[in-house]
This record gives C-alpha cells, sequence and structure tokens, in this order.
C-alpha cells in the first residue's frame, strides 16, 4: 500500500510539472505539518505577489519529500530531520541546508491524563509512563520528522516499540489525519505545536507535556544540486531560499500567529544560525 501511495506522488509531480511552465513556477517539497498548519497558505501568497512566480507545496512526510527530491520532482526541499538533509546533501543530491524556523513538539493526549504527566520534566519519562500503563498511542509512522523525533525519544528512554503491541498503532498517515485519529480513539499522540494549534477538532484533547528541549522542531530549508537535477527551476528555488531566509522573509514567519502566539520561530533571531 506505500509503494502505491509513493508512486502515486511521484507520478501526482510529474503531471503537475507538466501543466504549468516551469518557468514562471515553484514547487516545493514539504512536510504535512507545514501545511496542515496553516503556512504555506499565509506565506505563499506573499511570495508570490512580490515575485510573480506560482508556488506549490508537495506535502508528504519528510523521508518522502526527501525521495521525491532525489527523483527530481520539485525545485526546492522545506523538512524537519537534519540528519537526513545532510546526508541528502553530502550525498551530492543537494547544494545546501539551512536552519530556516524552528517551534516544539507536544504530546497530546485525553485531558483526563494530564494529572499522570503534571510532575514530568523529561519527555522520556512520559514515554515511560505511557509504554508502563500501555496508554493508546498512535504514531505517524511515515517517517516523518515527526516520526523520527518520535522514535528517537524511544530509544533514548530505552524502550524497545515492537509494532504488534496492542496499545501502539502505527498508522502510515500526516498530522492532521493521524489527530483526528488519535481524538476519534481517545489516544496520545505526538505532534507539532503550530498544527496542534491551528487543528479544530480537539474535542476534549489537551496538551499533556511539552517543554523538554527533546522536543525542539527544527526546520531546514535545502536547495537541491542542479548537476543531479538539471530539469528543475534552480532559478525560482535560488530566489526562494534567499528570500525567505533574508530579514524580510524572517520576520514574514515569525508574524504568523495564532491567538497571539507565534507557530513558528525564524532563525533569524537565534545568535547562532548556519546562514
Amino acid at each position: 500500500m506505500k509503494t502505491l501511495f509513493y508512486l502515486f506522488v511521484s507520478f501526482l509531480c510529474i503531471i503537475t510539472s507538466e501543466i504549468v511552465s516551469a518557468d514562471n513556477t515553484l514547487k516545493i517539497l514539504s512536510t504535512t505539518s507545514t501545511r496542515d498548519s496553516g503556512f504555506y497558505d499565509y506565506i505563499l501568497p506573499i511570495f508570490e505577489k512580490k515575485y510573480n512566480i506560482k508556488s506549490y507545496s508537495i506535502n508528504t512526510g519528510t523521508g518522502q519529500a526527501i525521495n521525491n527530491a532525489k527523483n527530481c520532482n520539485g525545485d526546492i526541499l522545506i523538512t524537519h530531520a537534519e540528519k537526513l538533509e545532510e546526508s541528502f546533501v553530502n550525498s551530492g543530491y543537494g547544494v545546501s541546508r539551512n536552519n530556516l524556523m524552528y517551534n516544539n513538539y507536544v504530546i497530546v493526549g485525553p485531558s483526563s491524563l494530564k494529572k499522570y504527566f503534571l510532575n514530568f520534566t523529561k519527555v522520556t519519562e512520559a514515554y515511560n509512563l505511557i509504554y508502563s500503563k500501555e496508554f493508546l498511542f498512535i504514531s505517524r509512522g511515515d517517517e516523518s520528522g515527526t516520526h523520527y523525533s518520535e522514535q528517537n525519544i524511544w530509544r533514548t528512554a530505552n524502550i524497545e516499540i515492537n509494532n504488534e503491541e496492542s496499545w501502539y498503532l502505527s498508522v502510515g498517515q500526516g498530522m492532521g489525519p493521524t489527530l483526528n485519529m488519535a481524538i476519534a480513539m481517545d489516544a496520545i499522540t505526538y505532534t507539532d505545536i503550530a498544527t496542534w494549534l491551528k487543528f479544530s477538532n480537539k474535542a476534549n484533547h489537551a496538551i499533556l507535556f511539552q517543554g523538554d528541549g527533546m522536543m525542539e522542531n527544527q526546520y531546514g530549508i535545502t536547495l537541491i544540486s542542479s548537476k543531479y537535477c538539471q530539469n528543475i527551476n534552480h532559478k525560482n528555488a535560488k530566489l526562494f531560499h534567499d528570500w525567505i531566509l533574508s530579514e524580510e522573509g524572517q520576520k514574514i514567519i515569525g508574524q504568523y500567529q495564532y491567538n497571539n502566539t507565534p507557530l513558528f520561530n525564524p532563525n533569524f533571531t537565534r545568535k547562532t544560525r548556519k546562514y
């Protein structure tokens, strides 16, 4: 089933590239969390108005987005798994990878469970509790940046997850559908704060735990190599890359808010940055 889905995504990318003139377009290979948080609905119209370039985001898990970039099915990458992104560049597929923006992950679940998490300071403590009590947990299971971060926490907590466990469900879905499943099944899941804040179907779910440094969610922007992918729009990709990393672009990212809460923090504001 996953193979058929990935083939469909690749086919869709090819069809899209044939419909619209490449000279005046930009295809961003990105994540479902940036889509589900409304980030592209906010920022792409600003870019389009400034440069008259029609822009699209093709949203999958980070792992699949990177595979799509290897297949030259988009012009630029915005994902959130730094090791995978650096490997992409070091393997010759990309030119450079820079920090773009960041927020944090949160554990969400039925509000009735919040009392169990109140005294925790480390996310590994929260995961150990979920494991020991076998609270129903919905994992994206889609090789996304969110899934990658979740798996890293299980490993750090010295917990080996068996996908046959009845309390742990790996669903192979994006962030929005995974949240819908968790809410429908009265289960716990792991999500980025931006998607959660913008999510309308919260029901009786609430944030159970947040604040550990392990839960930082760093997004990167990666330029794809012109030597490897000669057919994509490197000019528009570089234009978008330089604009969104500029002081102007970074300020616009910082102005994206929900109920006066910024959904993403621009890396421009950090003293140490990689651009």
